[in-house]
């Protein structure tokens, strides 16, 4: 169940980030990456893997995206 519900974190936070590498929308990464986090943190706590890993590569994706665009020095 904490797999699933990782999952769709991760899945808000693809809808959200995606929503993210438009121009002048970056500043919504500072928003995304944290809901990463927490569905990262959801998904150690499950028995899959699925979703906690779907969450870091999400997590690494938009950070790259944050430090590219400057919000990250």
């Amino acid at each position: 169940m904490l797999n699933i519900a990782s999952i769709l974190i991760g899945l808000i936070t693809l809808a959200a980030g995606l929503i993210a590498f438009v121009p002048l929308l970056g500043w919504l990464n500072w928003l995304v990456i944290p809901i990463g986090i927490v569905g990262a943190a959801v998904g150690a706590l499950s028995a899959s893997n699925a979703g906690r890993n779907l969450n870091l590569v999400l997590i690494v994706i938009f950070t790259l995206r944050l430090m590219l665009g400057g919000g990250i020095i």
